[in-house]
């Protein structure tokens, strides 16, 4: 397998991530913490696999996914905004409670024939020496995955809502007294970012693991959380994790085929291992230990580049009345 086949193939398992990631940024930067991703991806993936089955629509079936993805987000902006209880408890429950749901209520389409998301090349785009084959020789999906990216950053960056929302997650209190009601952006924001955490599920049972069985995305709820923290709450750069972890999980798939005689739960496991790994090394006192050797200049620069912080009033309550 040649390099640009590996690097296209991670580029398009990195979608559900994608989506995740972003969708977990933005509620993030509203100020509000969801942990309930494991689980929302879990209980999205088996809904919008089953609803797509049944419909025999892939539209009504990511619709589902989303709307499952909100509702599990709601309950954590009525526990955390509205009833100001812990949002790290509440999402942990829901990761917990919604995972197990998914088993439950998914035995039925286990292992169940179902449609998937068609592939489609962009004409002309696809011709492109080497982006083409990266980028334009996939499917809808992961089209909509680079258009969710720059959509989501220059919105951030380069609009007046995206201000806004920087300010309620950064400083609540000055965006009240500029007269936005903090509340409901917090509101909004963590459905949205909900609402793409179901899409990402379904992402994964209608196109990039087709399918449904137990468990059948565990883990990667845990790594999207850990992907934004990685890419410091910037679209751009969560987008560089997840296509992080998807060569990793590349790489693994390659070495598996070399080397055979190696169990395959080794392989499967190593792309979750190093990117923990990976967020470890680039956070507090081990990254200074790393850089410690070069020189001043050089080494202030990898850190403001590495160095990230979370929005002021993250997991904070904030009280309007």
């Amino acid at each position: 397998m040649d390099i640009i086949t590996i690097l296209a193939t991670a580029i398009a398992t990195s979608t559900p991530l994608i989506f995740a990631s972003i969708g977990e940024t933005i509620t993030e930067r509203a100020g509000v913490i969801n942990l309930s991703a494991e689980g929302t991806i879990l209980m999205s993936a088996m809904t919008g696999f089953a609803v797509a089955k049944f419909s025999n629509s892939l539209l009504l079936g990511f619709a589902a996914a989303a709307l499952v993805g909100a509702a599990i987000a709601l309950v954590v902006a009525v526990g955390a905004i509205t009833l100001k209880q812990s949002q790290v408890s509440i999402g942990f429950v829901l990761a917990l409670m919604c995972g197990d749901l998914s088993s439950f209520l998914g035995n039925p389409v286990v292992r169940v024939e179902g449609i998937t998301v068609p592939s489609f090349r962009i004409p002309i785009l696809e011709n492109i020496p080497i982006l083409g084959k990266l980028l334009f020789q996939s499917d809808l999906l992961v089209y909509s995955s680079y258009v969710l990216i720059l959509g989501s950053w220059f919105y951030f960056y380069r609009t007046q809502g995206g201000l806004i929302l920087r300010t309620v997650g950064e400083q609540p209190a000055a965006a009240f007294a500029r007269g936005t009601n903090v509340i409901k952006m917090r509101y909004i924001y963590t459905l949205l970012g909900g609402a793409l955490m179901g899409i990402a599920g379904a992402a994964f049972s209608l196109d990039f693991k087709a399918g449904w069985s137990h468990r059948h995305t565990a883990g990667y709820g845990w790594i999207a959380l850990a992907i934004v923290i990685f890419g410091g709450w910037n679209p751009l750069r969560v987008a560089l994790g997840a296509y992080l972890f998807g060569i990793l999980q590349s790489l693994a798939s390659v070495a598996q085929s070399a080397i055979p005689e190696v169990p395959t739960q080794v392989f499967n496991t190593a792309p979750f291992v190093m990117m923990i790994l990976m967020l470890a090394l680039t956070s507090g006192k081990w990254l200074d230990l790393l850089i410690s050797a070069l020189p001043r200049s050089l080494k202030q620069g990898i850190l403001n580049t590495v160095r990230t912080t979370p929005p002021a009033s993250l997991g904070k309550v904030f009280d309007q009345d």
